[in-house]
């Protein structure tokens, strides 16, 4: 076994410095403190921090990391004992533990190899695929979580194209009852002008109060569009300011889950090909001179860790208060364009109602508007009495005729 001087002169540090300190850790009900560690004896001259669990002592003190060197338990050395034997002398402690190491002063840059640069690529790829896929390019898919954010992103398109939808829907509701209300304008403008025109008092009355109806529609129509332009700019913030910043906080959330799950595949490497050499009797370089790199890898994937959490809360967080906008909003979208059309067709009901001038009587012999006599057709005895009549005077007889016969068009 080698000597503590042969640990000393052996160590790899790596470049990466070392600062002493002491904590003392209140333990939980189960007797724990919160951490996991690997390294000791026989194959490894340190014993270091593996892992520092959530909600636990440890970890809500903040003070230990992964990566960290234990290098003492209650004041009593633990250099070259075994991993198990330090577990013991930790969980013998009742109360409280103190917990003396060497912080691992680790820049996570140092950590972000080329390696994890390609892993996170190949993260990337493999989680668009299927499963069938991912095999046959020899891609794994085991260390990826499915991820229901990635569906919610999913459910962001569709919500997407939904506002989209309900966008072009407005736009074209907006302009047919534009050109709608420009419609009943210019019957107005006609019934108004007939109405003016018109020599019986009666008939212009109803004319000229019929083209009022059909003014008042068109100021109707305008309101309704004022009621429901706004819509446009609301479903705009929502498609194009809500829904754009949330996929982009997604996409940041996945890049962070990516680098995440790149050192968690690391981490199982490095382990598997320690496993190896032990089972082959030939132990590794990096873990017979302090397993430096392995530690830093450790450190790295704690800090992603941690990202990877308070991402993915904020994610949920900005999710959970968009759906509550989208049903909001969709809710009040409706009932705005609910209670827009229901006031545009009852005020048109009252003002055609009150407008009720049908029929319109029109003394034919009294009108401005000139009827072509074509257009009539006679019985054989009035043809008769207009031969005989002869001239002029006998078309003038017949028109008097024609109005013994029907003086009034119902129109």
């Amino acid at each position: 076994m080698l000597t503590d001087m042969d640990y000393e002169l052996e160590e790899d540090k790596l470049g990466i410095p070392t600062v002493p300190g002491t904590v003392s850790l209140k333990k939980d009900a189960q007797n724990l403190i919160g951490i996991s560690i690997g390294g000791g004896a026989q194959y490894c001259p340190c014993l270091y921090i593996v892992q520092v669990f959530d909600n636990t002592p440890a970890a809500l003190d903040g003070t230990l990391a992964a990566g960290d060197e234990i290098t003492g338990v209650n004041g009593k050395p633990v250099k070259g004992k075994t991993k198990v034997e330090v577990a013991k002398m930790i969980q013998a402690v009742q109360g409280e533990a103190t917990i003396h190491y060497n912080k691992l002063q680790a820049d996570p840059k140092q950590g972000k190899s080329l390696d994890i640069v390609l892993k996170k690529v190949k993260h990337r790829l493999v989680e668009n695929m299927s499963s069938g896929t991912a095999d046959a390019l020899g891609l794994s898919r085991a260390i990826l979580c499915n991820d229901g954010l990635v569906k919610r992103l999913e459910e962001l398109e569709k919500t997407a194209e939904l506002y989209k939808g309900l966008m072009e829907h407005t736009k074209r509701l907006l302009r047919a009852f534009f050109e709608l209300s420009q419609t009943h304008r210019a019957f107005g403008d006609v019934f108004s002008v007939i109405g003016v025109r018109e020599p019986q008092a009666a008939a212009s009355e109803a004319f000229v109060k019929f083209a009022d109806a059909h003014r008042n529609i068109e100021k109707y129509g305008i309101q309704l569009l004022k009621t429901i332009k706004p819509m446009l700019h609301d479903l705009n913030t929502y498609l194009h300011k809500a829904i754009p910043d949330t996929k982009l906080t997604i996409r940041k959330y996945l890049d962070v889950k990516f680098e995440y799950l790149s050192y968690c595949l690391k981490v199982k490497e490095m382990d598997d090909e320690e496993y190896s050499s032990i089972a082959m009797g030939e132990p590794l370089y990096r873990v017979s001179t302090g397993n430096y790199e392995y530690r830093l890898v450790l450190r790295c994937r704690q800090e992603a860790r941690a990202r990877f959490a308070k991402m993915r809360k904020d994610v949920l967080e900005k999710i959970e208060l968009l759906d509550q906008k989208h049903v909001q909003d969709i809710v009040f979208q409706l009932q705005r364009f609910v209670s827009g059309m229901s006031r545009y067709y009852d005020e048109c009901y009252a003002v055609l109602k009150e407008a009720d001038v049908f029929p319109i009587e029109v003394d034919l012999s009294r009108t401005m508007i000139n009827y072509s006599s074509q257009s009539h057709s006679y019985t054989e005895e009035e043809e008769e009495e207009e031969e005989e009549g002869g001239g002029e005077e006998g078309g003038g007889g017949g028109a008097g005729r024609r109005r013994k016969g029907g003086r009034f068009c119902n129109i």
